[in-house]
């Protein structure tokens, strides 16, 4: 058994410091607490359970930093889409393999543990389609097999250009399936994460634009289990298109055709009424809250705190992979709703007062929820999937419990993580275990 002794860590019950777990056969076999460290332990600073990444497309992380350049007289997320579009044309399976690999491994350094990849590019460049129709679906498991990143496989399910089943278009023709070819391709996909220890396995209809209603009834009778995740009301303009065809704002259009229920996961969801705001809360699901690729597309704010206020949940994800950084996803949401509200510490509480941990706490639960795992716990039994900061940092010296993730969150010039287990599989980024004494 492999014993790690840690000055402090967040435990079920709250910080605890003097922290010895001795960790074998992938889970936590024993939590000590106010204890010293043995001989041969390993030392560490700041112990937190492992963060998921709900929503990542792992290929375009190969293109941040090229859509900075304004290329029309009025930019916006649908202009990015076509530059995405030229992106996607050039890009063959071993390159999305190497990407994949990139994007997770700085997944891992960042604080995730889990990614949920929404894996929507599916056939070759000219669109056809490829003997295996999982091709690039096993790149991906190969790249979450390689860094060791726990892995949610959400196959895509892509039919249309826009509402009311608009014929695809040529940028989209790499996506494309029809409803028996989505039959493949799930069964393609299961293959392929059968040999990751904890993969999952779910299911996407890509948006109410992508996907009809009856399309989406049908591919999720394909469904064994898992989440069901699905893009919606990103953009006002996908907002204002649905209520010309339907007469209805796209998530009402979505809670009044489906039952959504805890299993569901709404990407975005950033133009939202309050009643719709109500509803998503009451149905369980998550909504799957992007900051980072939010605020750089200019899709807007998403009503957190209403929402919020109403017991909705909520967790985080990377989806452009622009920046891939946990801490500031989590920061950039909050500060999201302090610009827009103009006030401080709007996430926080009377219950839980620090921003930091009401956010951490929110995103971890949430994000377990819509990968469709167990939150991460660092308790006896259960997996040993954690992270450590690095507690000689300047940003958290001196800190004590709730202020630590506040420093994290808030204070930090760069990713505190040092070291992240999965498994119990050790990977160390930055500096050796504390020295003993």
């Amino acid at each position: 058994m492999t014993g790690l002794w840690f000055e402090t860590a967040l435990l079920p019950g709250g910080w605890a410091a003097g922290v010895r777990l001795g960790v074998a056969e992938g889970r936590f076999q024993s939590v000590e607490v106010g204890v010293p460290p043995a001989p041969d332990d390993e030392r560490h600073g700041i112990a937190l359970p492992g963060l998921c990444n709900l929503h990542s497309h792992a290929f375009q992380r190969g293109m941040a930093g090229l859509t900075e350049l304004r290329v029309s007289g009025s930019d916006s997320f649908w202009t990015w889409r076509e530059m995405m579009y030229r992106f996607v044309d050039r890009i063959e399976p071993e390159d999305i393999a190497a990407i994949a690999a990139q994007a997770y491994v700085e997944m891992l350094e960042a604080g995730f543990t889990r990614v949920a990849e929404f894996h929507y590019l599916h056939h070759a460049r000219n669109g056809g389609v490829y003997d295996n129709i999982g091709e690039h679906a096993a790149h991906i498991a190969a790249a979450a097999e390689q860094t060791g990143i726990a892995l949610t496989l959400l196959p895509v399910f892509y039919a249309h250009a826009n509402f009311g089943s608009v014929p695809p278009n040529h940028g989209q023709r790499r996506f494309i399936t029809t409803p028996d070819q989505f039959g493949c391709l799930m069964d393609a996909c299961r293959r392929a994460i059968a040999p990751l220890p904890g993969a999952v396995l779910g299911l996407a209809p890509h948006s109410l634009r992508a996907a009809a209603v009856d399309d989406i009834s049908a591919v999720l009778l394909l469904r064994e289990s898992g989440p069901i995740h699905i893009h919606i009301a990103e953009q006002s303009q996908e907002v204002d298109d649905c209520l010309a065809w339907s007469g209805r704002r796209p998530v009402e259009y979505l809670l009044d055709s489906i039952p959504v229920d805890d299993t569901w996961c709404l990407i975005h969801a950033t133009h939202m009424t309050s009643g719709e705001a109500a509803r998503l809360a009451a149905s369980g699901a998550v909504a799957g809250l992007c900051p980072i690729t939010e605020a750089n597309l200019g899709d807007g704010i998403f009503r957190a705190h209403e929402y919020s206020a109403m017991g909705g949940r909520f967790g985080i994800g990377s989806d452009s992979n622009v920046l891939i950084d946990a801490a500031g996803e989590l920061r950039q949401l909050e500060y999201s709703q302090r610009l827009a509200l103009r006030g401080r510490n709007i996430l926080a509480t009377d219950t839980t007062r620090s921003s930091g941990r009401m956010l951490f706490d929110a995103a971890r639960r949430g994000g377990a929820q819509a990968s469709g795992v167990a939150a991460s716990e660092i308790a006896c039994g259960q997996p040993a999937d954690m992270i450590s900061l690095n507690s000689q940092a300047p940003s958290v010296s001196a800190r004590r419990g709730d202020s630590l993730l506040d420093s994290w969150i808030f204070a930090a010039r760069r990713s505190l993580v040092d070291c992240v287990w999965l498994g119990g599989a050790e990977t160390r980024f930055t500096r050796p275990s504390l020295p003993a004494g």
